[in-house]
């Protein structure tokens, strides 16, 4: 069979209205990243309580989703997606609701709600996609059109949300944002049936979720990759808390400017998920390398720039890496992964996605409390660097090729194959977020 070509997964009307509702769904949750991150420092004035903000709502989800997702794999997704949809559409009215009575751990409890729900739905909608593209071979075909919906959201998102924050306050923005969910409900409701993948056997969901943990530990190559990106996304994760803080204090701009640095890095998501798209058949360790370096080297960028412009021109390098890295890593983990473990795999990547970056929240908050804000940028960047100086350690003859979905052994049968996050055949030449 040859090589599908990028639009071959969009003549599927379903797997357009996934495509649609994952862009949809990216640009509300930047929504409420922006109007959540000005509210509380503006009422608290403390980028601790910022970072307090994303450890809460990153760490928490992340425990909860993998029993959600183990519970929710077996309905039809047909009624689950618009199900999930629709209750965080109620959790943005709630927080639009305490935006007008302010409470920090209500804010917290109920963002964290939304959270997890976020990452279920990501999670089954991966799922979906793969139980209806990879029969036909276009799996990364359709991975990289879902790339492009993820990173246009990511682009515009921080854009709109700082201006409407702006211009209208933090409610209307956590108002907007529940409409967006509820139209995502309504889209994926009107849609015909969609494929439903066929879990493992299991009686109960603690069993579902140590059977897919089990899975990735007897995995190895699929073990290493996880294990790697978890580590990176500390570093990734650090100026996450302190972007606000960087834009209004240190580079002193407003609400509006905070957006517009916000939509830059989105700008260069878009731009990485369109080299993924056109680089389709490229090797998957060659983009994770060279990705990753290009969000190191925008972070450390940020870190020395004095204006808002030089920011943003180093936040579109981060945002080109971060536009490529993420979406190799869940091709690389869906192409090791048996089509029963999609859901349970993916859901434990997209928790470590989530419950990882609170260390670097953490350490993001301390530095800047302790020092600033570019101290922040500078630990991350040379963070990020350090990780791909690392990884060459973890050389492997070969990145595995084939999927092994039948006979999952085989991937890892071989005594030197090793994950790295540093290809081989990167550092054998002359011449690397989330």
């Amino acid at each position: 069979m040859g090589s599908p070509r990028l639009r071959d997964p969009l003549r599927r009307r379903p797997f357009r209205r996934l495509a649609l509702s994952y862009a949809v769904n990216e640009l509300g949750d930047w929504l409420g990243i922006v109007a959540l991150s000005v509210l509380v420092f503006d009422l608290t004035g403390s980028a601790m309580a910022t970072a307090l903000l994303f450890i809460g709502t990153g760490f928490l989800p992340a425990l909860l989703t993998p029993v959600m997702v183990a519970r929710l794999e077996r309905p039809p997704p047909h009624f689950v997606l618009p199900s999930i949809y629709a209750g965080e559409a109620a959790a943005f009215g709630a927080l639009a609701l305490l935006a007008g009575h302010f409470s920090l751990a209500g804010v917290v409890v109920v963002a964290t709600i939304d959270g997890a729900l976020a990452l279920t739905a990501r999670t089954l909608t991966r799922a979906v996609s793969a139980a209806m593209l990879e029969p036909e071979g276009e799996l990364r075909a359709g991975n990289a059109i879902l790339n492009v919906a993820f990173t246009s959201g990511a682009a515009l998102g921080p854009a709109v949300a700082g201006l409407v924050v702006a211009a209208f306050g933090v409610q209307s923005a956590l108002l907007l944002n529940a409409v967006s969910f509820y139209a995502i409900a309504c889209i994926l409701l009107t849609a015909r049936p969609l494929p439903q993948p066929e879990p493992e056997p299991g009686a109960r969901i603690l069993e579902r979720v140590r059977a897919g943990l089990g899975y990735i530990r007897r995995q190895r190559t699929l073990r290493r990759l996880i294990g790697a990106q978890a580590a990176a996304l500390v570093f990734f994760s650090a100026v996450i808390p302190i972007e606000v803080v960087y834009a209004k204090q240190t580079l002193g701009v407003g609400d509006t400017g905070y957006g517009i640095m916000l939509g830059s890095w989105g700008a260069g998501m878009v731009l990485g998920s369109v080299i993924f798209a056109t680089r389709r058949n490229a090797s998957l360790p060659l983009l994770l390398f060279f990705s990753t370096i290009a969000i190191g080297a925008g972070y450390l960028g940020m870190a020395a720039a004095q204006t808002l412009p030089a920011a943003c021109l180093a936040s579109v390098l981060g945002g080109t890496g971060n536009g490529v890295q993420w979406v190799a890593v869940v091709s690389a983990v869906q192409e090791l992964t048996a089509q029963s473990m999609q859901a349970r795999v993916i859901g434990t990547l997209e928790s470590l996605a989530r419950a990882t970056p609170g260390v670097g929240y953490l350490l993001g908050g301390l530095i800047a409390s302790g020092w600033s804000p570019r101290a922040t940028f500078l630990v991350a960047g040379v963070g990020v660097m350090a990780i791909v100086v690392a990884s060459s350690a973890l050389l492997g003859r070969n990145w595995p090729q084939g999927q092994g979905k039948g006979r999952p052994g085989s991937i890892d049968a071989a005594d030197e194959l090793m994950v790295e996050l540093i290809p081989a055949e990167v550092l054998s030449s002359p011449n690397r977020r989330s």
